[in-house]
Order: structure tokens, then sequence, then C-alpha cells
């Protein structure tokens, strides 16, 4: 990624480059796609521990956030939807430019890197999302799990 000149030439930090301008824009776009979508649940947690960068406190402000955006779209009428998107898309294209911005030079790049894989995994414009069930038919007992690096034991049936 080629940045632009920042601090060195006075006009400071907040000049995001144009490729970490649109790794945020890309980051907007895919909350409001993901919002109400199958993989919502799994989308939201990666995306507020992207901005959350470790903070508990911050993740959970995030998750707050990401409901709110989720809660407006689902109740907004079809002739509102469009506009409420890109007001959402824009606010949370606003989030990830500002937490860009608040990181050092390679924790800059690799937070863009995290962005754009998370919009890749999670590309609602196909239909897929990773992590995502959707129709499916279950007759019996069930278990689905998804995640990464996650362990589980299931036990149907008697213990016997």
């Amino acid at each position: 990624m080629q940045e632009r000149a920042g601090a060195a030439s006075g006009r400071g930090p907040d000049m995001l480059s144009e490729a970490l301008t649109a790794a945020a824009a890309g980051g907007g776009m895919a909350v409001v796609q993901a919002a109400g979508a199958d993989g919502w649940a799994w989308f939201r947690v990666r995306c507020a521990r992207l901005v959350g960068r470790g903070d508990a406190d911050a993740e959970r402000e995030a998750l707050a956030r990401l409901d709110r955006t989720a809660a407006a779209l689902d109740a907004v009428d079809e002739s509102e939807r469009q506009r409420v998107r890109a007001v959402h898309a824009v606010l949370w294209q606003g989030e990830f430019a500002s937490v860009i911005e608040a990181l050092g030079e390679p924790d800059r790049a690799r937070l863009a890197e995290q962005l754009i894989d998370l919009t890749r995994e999670f590309d609602a414009s196909n239909g897929t999302a990773r992590g995502a069930v959707g129709g499916n038919s279950f007759h019996g007992p069930t278990a689905v799990q998804t995640g990464d690096h996650n362990r589980q034991e299931n036990h149907f049936g008697s213990g016997g």
C-alpha cells in the first residue's frame, strides 16, 4: 500500500491512503449487507473484535452499535431502506477509518488486511457467508457450530 505523505508533510496522520479508505468503505458496506443475514451473529462478533482491538469494553460498545444498526435496518420500511443503509454504511466507514487512523503504520496495514478479509469472508452479494447455516432440514438431534478453532463434543441418546 502506498501512503500519502502524512506527518512529514504537515498534513497529520488523519489522511488515510486510498487503500485504507477503500478498506474502511468496504467494511461499512459489509456491515449493512450482513445485518439481518444468516451470518450476522458470526459477522458482528468478528467486526466487534476488529473495532475493539483487544479492549473488552470497546468490543461491547461495538456490539451494541452493530445491534443498533441491525435494528434500524430491520425497522425501516422498504421505501427508506436504501437511504438508511447508506447512512449506516457511512457511519461504519467512519468508525473503521477512525480505528485505522489511531494506529501506527504497521498496525494500520494489518487492521486494513483484517477488515478486507472479513469483508471477503462475508460476501453477501454472492449469497455466501462463512459460518452461516441455511436451507437445511434437521430431523432428530442436531448440533451445529461455526467459528475458528472451536471444539465441541456432542452425545446424543442414552448415556449407556
